[in-house]
C-alpha cells in the first residue's frame, strides 16, 4: 500500500518541531542560567558589606604608631580571624596620642560605623600623663555606657605603666580596668602587652610601642577573649 502523501508530510514535521522546542527549552534554560550567575556577580561587593563590623578603638598602639601600612595588631587580627573563618570587617580607628578624653569625644564617630563589637584600648596616654585615675575613669565608664547602650559588644583592652609612676598610682590606674569591666559586664583583657614582655623585638626602640612582631602577639592575646562575643565561624 502507498503511504498518503499527507500523512507523510506529518511525519517529516513532527520531529522537526520536537527538535526545535527542546532546542528553545535549552536556550532559556541556559539563559535563565546566565542570567543568575552574573546577577550572583554583582551582588558580591553587597555580600562583603554585610560583614559584621569590628571595630578597634584606642590610642597610638591601636593606630599602628611607627610601623608601616598593614602592621598594627588590627590588621593581624583581620588576619587570624580569616584564617579561623570567622566573617568579620576589622575598621582600625585608633589615634595616635589619643586619651581617654578623645575617646569620649569620638564615641559618635564610632557608632556610626554600626559597629557589633569594640574593642576599647585607652588610658595608656592618661596614665603617661600622669592625669588622675579617677578622671580616666569616668571617661572610659562614659565610653562603655554608650556602647552598652547602643547594644555594641565591648572587649575592654587595659594596660600598665612603668615602674618610676609609682605603686600607688600604678595600682589606682590599674583597676580602672578591671572595675570598670566588672562594672558594665564587659570582656576584659588586664594587660594588653602581657604575651609580648618578655618576648625580643616586640618593642619599638622608644621603650613604648609594639613592633610589627609585638602586634601580631597582641593579636593573639585578644583572641580568646574575642571568640565569646564572635558569631559562629563560616566554616
Amino acid at each position: 500500500m502507498i503511504p498518503c502523501p499527507r500523512f507523510q508530510r506529518r511525519s517529516v514535521h513532527c520531529p522537526l518541531f520536537t527538535v526545535h522546542s527542546i532546542y528553545t527549552i535549552l536556550v532559556d534554560v541556559r539563559r535563565g542560567v546566565l542570567v543568575s550567575f552574573l546577577l550572583l556577580v554583582l551582588a558580591c561587593p553587597l555580600f562583603g558589606a554585610e560583614r559584621p563590623v569590628l571595630v578597634c578603638f584606642g590610642d597610638s598602639i591601636t593606630a599602628g604608631y611607627g610601623l608601616q601600612t598593614g602592621q598594627a595588631f588590627p590588621d593581624a587580627l583581620q588576619r587570624k580571624l580569616d584564617a579561623a573563618g570567622y566573617h568579620y570587617k576589622v575598621i582600625n580607628q585608633g589615634t595616635s596620642g589619643a586619651t581617654t578624653k578623645d575617646a569620649v569625644a569620638d564615641l559618635h564617630s564610632i557608632l556610626q560605623l554600626h559597629p557589633e563589637l569594640v574593642i576599647v584600648e585607652f588610658g595608656g596616654n592618661d596614665g603617661l600623663r600622669g592625669l588622675p585615675p579617677d578622671q580616666t575613669r569616668r571617661n572610659l565608664d562614659t565610653v562603655l555606657t554608650a556602647l552598652n547602650g547602643a547594644h555594641v559588644k565591648v572587649l575592654l583592652a587595659g594596660i600598665t605603666l612603668p615602674p618610676n609612676y609609682g605603686p600607688d598610682y600604678i595600682h589606682a590606674f590599674e583597676a580602672n580596668f578591671r572595675d570598670l569591666a566588672a562594672k558594665h559586664h564587659t570582656a576584659l583583657v588586664p594587660m594588653i602587652y602581657r604575651d609580648l614582655v618578655k618576648v625580643p623585638n616586640t618593642i619599638q626602640a622608644d621603650g613604648i610601642h609594639p613592633t610589627a612582631k609585638g602586634s601580631e602577639i597582641i593579636a593573639g592575646t585578644l583572641m580568646p577573649a574575642l571568640k565569646p562575643l564572635l558569631r559562629r565561624p563560616t566554616r
